[in-house]
């Protein structure tokens, strides 16, 4: 049987070392939406969020696993425990932390708020799924809401009295939302009656809150079909009239049994049977989807997060486990009577530990550096600095959102390997984190979807300009990497990577202006993969070089082992990704540039 150990959910010296050692998020504050702030006040925000996700969330996260919400007379009750964690984490200040005074935010970066979700996530990635879809649904009504829907809808989601959440799928048109069939009609009253049905819906009723708001898509009659014919729509599951709220005829259909993000229900909905659902328009007619791609890119993110801190904690249990965990002795040994040792004296329990350590540090790094431009494509002082964010920002999200996700399935199987029999069983956490990793490339748009996105839109977007943006950076990080005494050919490495990446790029876009389109895109998931390697070598560079620095200054004040064993951790695991990850570039470049079309050509019936 497993033993109960603390958890640190994830390292708190590694958000530390990338916060302030690496990206310098400290710097943040001499923005004018951030002058309020200080180190110090990050670090009220992350200590209390640290303490309540260790000590009160993460013991949550087995029994929910183990009882997941229920669907009885036509309403979802979920684990009791949601009630008070609810509030808990709505009296962290989370939903309104990087939002503006006006709406009663603390306006605090997207770096730190994201490094404080990850805590959380780690401790029950379910129970902050309600968090995070009501946070993004408040902002959507933030930026494009009428006066009516801030003050009636947005206002309550933010103080945390009601839930939200995205309501896009529909059970024949899946991630084609140009297929969507919902039907908005014009009422005299200025709102509109809904009418269909939205499957895989998060969070989409719940019994700890008194209203659930769901941000609809659905096709005002007459529109046009396609995805310039969709609008957006506010749907409350229980409506105002007067000081009261009513049934507003959004009925639960069905409860869909998930292998893993137990604590969360998704649901399969059923707006207007009784022709009574009212819904009220978001944005302009036809908008729909120009007003949702906010909260879609922001839940990329949040998603990209979620692998993080799902990989990470498994991470951090698989290391506590190999260091305590007795078996087997030295090769060489042959005295049985010599005790055993733990199996992180074997090489390939190491081998393990290192590939994970890479991931999941590279992929943190990967998601503060997308958060950290985003907080620039927002709030930088000059348009200039802006709109550079602003590419760099839409480069990196298909990646941020993908590589976590793909790769964290790869590390939380590795946690489950390290614990050999026992991490194949319920009794230890590893397999659980397993399950709920898997989702994280299936929702708010699969690998394949992200690949499209990447290539088929954002790389050449411009011309390239994001990739001239990417190399301008990744140029500043080779510099100083050198400047630290870092590994020089981790820095050629880096650049002749990222060329092959831009001409690749150059090359199946020219292709696709040509009218070659499959031939462009048919292997934009190894163009993905590709760019995924790029990106986090480019993120490893910069840990090398902030542990090289720190390595100096532990030989000048004579700091103690551990910190220069941390530097030393950073440098080996850069190691290990310049000589295992990047160089598949090339062989990746390759299957892109020749359009390799084995699995193109193969026909339906030939499986």
């Amino acid at each position: 049987m497993s033993v109960p150990r603390p958890n640190p959910l994830l390292s708190d010296r590694d958000v530390d070392f990338q916060l302030y050692e690496v990206l310098d998020t400290e710097a943040l504050c001499t923005l004018p939406a951030f002058q309020d702030h200080s180190r110090d006040t990050f670090a009220l925000l992350l200590d209390s969020t640290r303490r309540f996700a260790r000590e009160v969330l993460a013991p949550t996260y087995r029994p929910m696993d183990a009882a997941p919400p229920v669907f009885e007379n036509g309403r979802v009750r979920v684990h009791p425990a949601m009630r008070s964690l609810y509030a808990g984490m709505v009296d962290l200040g989370l939903l309104t932390a990087t939002r503006p005074a006006e709406v009663g935010g603390q306006q605090l970066p997207l770096t730190v708020h994201a490094v404080a979700s990850a805590y959380l996530m780690a401790a029950n990635l379910s129970a902050y799924g309600y968090l995070g879809l009501t946070l993004g649904a408040a902002h959507l009504l933030e930026v494009f809401g009428t006066p009516f829907l801030r003050e009636h809808f947005m206002a309550r989601l933010y103080r945390g009295e009601w839930t939200g959440t995205m309501a896009l799928t529909e059970p024949q048109a899946g991630s084609s939302l140009a297929d969507v069939k919902t039907r908005a009609t014009p009422a005299p009253d200025g709102s509109f009656r809904l009418q269909g049905s939205k499957i895989f819906i998060s969070g989409g009723d719940q019994d700890f809150t008194d209203n659930v708001v769901h941000l609809t898509l659905a096709r005002i009659d007459g529109a046009e079909g396609g995805t310039r014919g969709v609008s957006l729509f506010a749907v409350p599951a229980r409506r105002p009239e007067g000081d009261t709220r009513v049934p507003n005829d959004v009925q639960v259909a069905g409860v869909i049994h998930k292998i893993g993000w137990r604590g969360l229900p998704s649901l399969v909905l059923n707006f207007g049977e009784s022709n009574d659902c009212h819904g009220w328009l978001v944005g302009q007619p036809g908008r729909g989807l120009a007003c949702m791609f906010q909260m879609m890119n922001e839940a990329r993110i949040m998603v990209g997060l979620n692998g993080v801190a799902t990989a990470a904690v498994a991470y951090q249990e698989s290391l506590a486990y190999a260091r305590e965990r007795p078996q087997g002795r030295p090769a060489g040994a042959r005295d049985t009577a010599r005790a055993q040792s733990p199996i992180i004296e074997h090489a390939d329990v190491r081998r393990m530990l290192l590939r994970q350590k890479a991931i999941v540090e590279g992929g943190l790094a990967l998601l503060l550096t997308t958060s950290t431009q985003a907080d620039l494509a927002n709030h930088a002082p000059d348009e200039a600095t802006r709109k550079r964010a602003h590419l760099l920002l839409d480069l990196l999200t298909p990646i941020a959102k993908t590589f976590p996700a793909e790769r964290g399935f790869e590390s939380n199987a590795l946690a489950l390997q390290i614990h050999g029999g026992y991490g194949y069983s319920s009794e230890y956490l590893p397999e659980a984190w397993l399950r709920d990793q898997k989702l994280n490339s299936i929702h708010e748009g699969t690998t394949g979807i992200q690949g499209l996105d990447l290539l088929g839109r954002k790389a050449v977007a411009g011309g390239g300009a994001a990739l001239h943006v990417l190399d301008e950076e990744v140029r500043a990080t080779t510099a100083r990497a050198r400047a630290a005494g870092v590994e020089p050919a981790w820095s050629d490495a880096l650049e002749d990577a990222l060329q092959q990446a831009a001409s690749l790029t150059l090359e199946l876009g020219a292709r696709g202006m040509a009218g070659e389109v499959d031939a462009m895109l048919r292997h934009s998931a190894d163009f993905l993969e590709l760019f995924s390697v790029v990106a986090v070598a480019w993120r490893w560079l910069a840990q090398a070089a902030a542990a090289k620095d720190g390595l100096s200054r532990a030989a000048l004040t004579g700091a103690g082992g551990s910190d220069r064993a941390f530097y030393e951790g950073k440098l080996a695991a850069t190691q290990y990704w310049f000589a295992v990850e990047v160089p598949r570039v090339p062989l990746l470049a390759h299957l892109c540039r020749t359009g390799e079309d084995s699995y193109a050509r193969m026909h339906a019936d030939w499986f």
